[in-house]
């Protein structure tokens, strides 16, 4: 009996401290942290149990996709609707409930550069671990595993070594421009959505840079990514719970099975390549190699303890990171860019003129792209209007300073990128307009020295790989213009929408014409 007695005390105080747990979790800390924030004079919603802001921004983001948009660049009411109606109701240093956790939205470029600066203070916030399913890696990494890794993968985007992937970009270029001309109708025109293209011009730039393969070889992997992040943005939507992400749900058992299908299929190709390095074949020069090789140099310079260089799951996420982060990012800026060229034709036909004045109907080379001064300011009103990815996130893991105000331990801030590259007040009255024109003197001069443009991040954790992109695309763009000339097809309904990244939801349907040569 006295034994049954203690079991059930401690039964009932487990019970106690759960409840107790869970209470907090749900409202006692998430009033403590929104009567803090109101201290510091930030506005928002009042909290709302569990859900927070999410079922209006959810409600208000299914209403905005419901429907083509008019054809203007002005797309933040469609792709951000309910973070633009905070910011005009709460104003523009507001907080939003992301369920029981607040995010401070922060638009002022001196705020948005010290969170960007200070990696320490304002790390990423943890994934939901079914989102960490897609890609972890160098993304996600804090810390001293953050610095490792960046200092392993450094090499493979190197100036030096992106010049020896120049050739594979042309090549997979090439193919496309093939595919496209065996299109062509007798008048030398077609009519077709370009996305999907773009995506396995990208796709297969990154299966050869990474890989060696073809993108034949790694279409596997790319449409399971694809799939994958489809359903990342279903989970990214929904509030975490402890513990849910192992209910065997369709969308967790798919996740999970795509996961474990990839990881499986990246094991081999490593292996492979380790023993083929180990045998002493020369290396390929991809993405792969040189990660191999610096991983390599790395353990032999600081010992094979089990915490210096990478592990074979450590380089199964690098890669996946590759695959996801390259495709997507150029994919994306090529597709806008396309459409965009085909609403100004007057941008279009200077693009050109100047690609054929540096290169005429010759390969496009790595100096030259370099000195395509139009195409760059072309690129970066695109990346300004349509920033791959729409919003950052950063978390508050213990009380700190931000200009005037005092962020408590356990917020989040959100760094909401189209709201700030289309703000009037930093760009001015044609912020919302297409206008390359404001980068003809460069970044510097375009922003006044402000961190107002950051479409690939910005400070020590900006995108390794954004020279990688942006090359890609410049040699893309450059073979296309020499190519043909392009407008929007009738067909072509404008709808800019996330999926992890922004992505036309109906497509790109474009009529193509051969260029005179």
């Amino acid at each position: 009996m006295e034994v049954a007695g203690v079991t059930t005390a401690g039964i009932v105080l487990i019970l106690i401290l759960w409840a107790w747990r869970v209470l907090n979790w749900l409202w006692l800390r998430p009033k403590k942290l929104e009567r803090l924030l109101r201290e510091q004079g930030l506005q928002g919603n009042p909290y709302r149990i569990l859900v927070g802001d999410l079922k209006d921004l959810l409600k208000m983001q299914k209403e905005a996709k419901s429907k083509p948009m008019s054809l203007s660049d002005d797309i933040v009411p469609r792709v951000s609707p309910y973070l633009e109606c905070s910011v005009n109701k709460h104003g523009r240093n507001s907080f939003i409930w992301f369920g029981p956790t607040p995010r401070v939205t922060l638009t002022d470029p001196e705020l948005i550069k010290d969170v960007f600066n200070k990696i320490s203070d304002f790390p990423k916030p943890n994934s939901n671990p079914l989102v960490n399913l897609l890609a972890t890696g160098l993304v996600s990494y804090e810390g001293d595993k953050w610095s490792k890794h960046r200092r392993i993968i450094n090499p493979a985007f190197h100036i030096e070594n992106l010049k020896i992937m120049l050739p594979i970009f042309f090549e997979s270029c090439n193919d496309l421009i093939s595919k496209w001309e065996g299109m062509l109708s007798s008048d030398g025109s077609c009519e077709m959505d370009v996305w999907p293209f773009l995506q396995n011009l990208a796709s297969d730039v990154i299966s050869r840079t990474s890989f060696g393969s073809s993108y034949v070889e790694g279409r596997r992997i790319f449409e399971l990514q694809k799939e994958q992040a489809e359903l990342t943005m279903k989970v990214i939507v929904k509030v975490y719970i402890p513990g849910w992400r192992f209910l065997p749900t369709t969308i967790h058992r798919r996740m999970k099975e795509i996961s474990r299908d990839v990881n499986d299929s990246l094991k081999e190709i490593i292996n492979k390549r380790e023993r083929a390095l180990k045998a002493g074949e020369a290396s390929r020069n991809d993405l792969l190699d040189i990660l191999l090789e610096s991983n390599q140099k790395e353990i032999q310079e600081h010992g094979s303890s089990k915490n210096v260089g990478m592990n074979l799951e450590d380089v199964i996420e690098e890669c996946k990171l590759f695959y996801f982060a390259g495709q997507e990012t150029t994919s994306v800026l090529l597709v806008w860019t396309m459409v965009l060229l085909s609403r100004y034709p007057n941008w279009q036909a200077r693009a050109r003129e100047e690609v054929l004045k540096v290169f005429g109907n010759q390969k496009p080379d790595f100096d030259g792209l370099s000195h395509l001064k139009i195409v760059t300011m072309i690129l970066y009103e695109v990346l300004r209007l349509y920033p791959p990815v729409v919003g950052l996130a950063r978390k508050v893991h213990k009380d700190v300073k931000l200009g005037n105000i005092t962020l408590p331990a356990g917020v989040q801030v959100s760094l909401p990128t189209v709201l700030v590259h289309h703000d009037s007040e930093l760009w001015g009255d044609d912020a919302k307009e297409f206008n390359p024109e404001r980068f003809s003197e460069g970044l510097l001069k375009a922003t006044k020295g402000r961190v107002s443009f950051f479409p690939f991040a910005w400070g020590p954790r900006i995108c390794i790989g954004q020279n990688f992109s942006l090359l890609e695309a410049k040699m893309a763009l450059s073979v296309i213009l020499q190519h043909f000339s392009f407008e929007l097809s009738p067909a072509y309904a404008h709808a800019p929408a996330t999926v992890i990244t922004l992505q036309p939801q109906f497509g790109a349907h474009i009529i193509l014409r051969k260029v005179e040569t």
